[in-house]
């Protein structure tokens, strides 16, 4: 197709895109850029005015209108909800006396789950798409452009374009065909095995725990969530980012891909686990509780998504940023990546520098997690 045939243009919001065009191509298979996941976090006011999170998608279409390619985009006027942080780059370019933001997030809001940033139709868009990126910043004086958690068959698309590339550590169960959690215990190591086995003893100890999906998850269960999930963000990050509208239009539109795992004393939801489902994977996301109980949180974020993961069929876990010790429960260590490009030549040489011997130290520490994994060395 010829660059004369596309038409590139700025939407003002995911909404104004069709769902069905939209989720063709990329959101049908990947839960965190479907429609129905990210115009929720637009209806709700997760996303949007007051919140430094401007949806501002761009869009290929073909003459006759047709979506052909798009990037869920956001114009950023902090560095807050991205789980890759880059609080020291803008630092630096203020004490520089440049202006870090506004800058453009590619990325699912407040998700650090990897997935398609570059919705295609066809790989040859992806030059086309990543240009659009750089001429809105240029156009719009944004200082850089931020693609996170690129899933890893679109990194080379990235790199081809010149972007600068970061990377970093995350821990995710790998299904190897396990029929059942004891065909997972087998493969470990007798001492973490049995370890294992005692955490999940003592917390089910009390607790009833079941999990819902679909049209089992009621307004009850949201307002039970929402009360863990306020908690847990109060803690982490002072304010939680979405609102509790976010979870009943997630509940109204994409049920049917969410697995709310609840843990009950005398039919009383004490803590829960929210996970989302893709064709692949399974993505753990919030979790909080209002009573405390030992290992429970093991139980329900990391116990409970590998069973769910097992009876689907599904390929992984992905258990979300951080946690060194989820490492000792059979999630094992991967690199993930994001891509940056910057206006500024100086300062992006700069950050170039600076990325080329963090991901020699990423790569280290990679290396070492390699040989601590839970599973038997024979």
């Amino acid at each position: 197709m010829s660059t004369s045939a596309l038409t590139v243009s700025l939407a003002p919001s995911v909404g104004s895109f069709d769902a069905g065009e939209w989720n063709a191509l990329g959101g049908n298979r990947n839960p965190f850029v479907a429609h129905e996941f990210l115009t929720a976090l637009e209806d709700s006011g997760s996303v949007g005015e007051g919140t430094g999170w401007q949806p501002a998608p761009l869009a290929i279409s073909d003459r006759q209108g047709a979506l052909l390619a798009a990037l869920p985009a956001y114009v950023k006027t902090h560095s807050q909800g991205e789980y890759v942080f880059d609080h020291a780059w803008a630092d630096a370019w203020h004490r520089a006396g440049g202006h870090y933001y506004p800058k453009l997030q590619i990325a699912a809001p407040f998700t650090p789950a990897n997935g398609p940033r570059l919705l295609l139709r066809d790989d040859g868009l992806a030059p086309h798409l990543i240009r659009a990126a750089e001429s809105l910043c240029l156009n719009s004086n944004l200082s850089s452009a931020h693609a996170t958690f690129i899933e890893p068959g679109q990194r080379h698309l990235f790199e081809a374009a010149g972007w600068l590339m970061r990377s970093d550590i995350q821990f995710h169960w790998e299904n190897r065909g396990y029929h059942g959690f004891e065909d997972f215990l087998a493969a470990l190591s007798s001492r973490k095995r049995k370890a294992i086995r005692k955490e999940r003893e003592e917390a089910q100890r009390g607790v009833e725990i079941v999990r819902l999906c679909g049209d089992e998850i009621r307004a009850e269960h949201w307002d039970a969530f929402w009360r863990f999930y306020q908690d847990t963000g109060a803690r982490k990050w002072g304010t939680p980012y979405l609102t509790r509208d976010a979870f009943t239009l997630l509940g109204e539109r994409m049920a049917d891909r969410i697995v709310l795992v609840l843990a009950l004393i005398e039919g009383r939801p004490i803590a829960g686990a929210l996970n989302f489902a893709g064709e692949e994977s399974l993505y753990g996301r919030y979790w909080g509780a209002t009573l405390e109980k030992r290992f429970l949180h093991f139980e329900l974020c990391y116990y409970q998504a590998i069973e769910i993961a097992i009876e689907r069929g599904l390929q992984r876990v992905e258990a979300g940023a951080q946690g060194p010790h989820k490492l000792a429960r059979g999630y094992e260590p991967v690199t993930t990546w994001s891509a940056h490009w910057i206006a500024d030549s100086g300062f992006r040489a700069a950050v170039a520098d600076y990325l080329e011997r963090e991901r020699a130290g990423v790569a280290q520490d990679r290396n070492y997690l390699d040989t601590r994994t839970p599973f038997r060395k024979d």
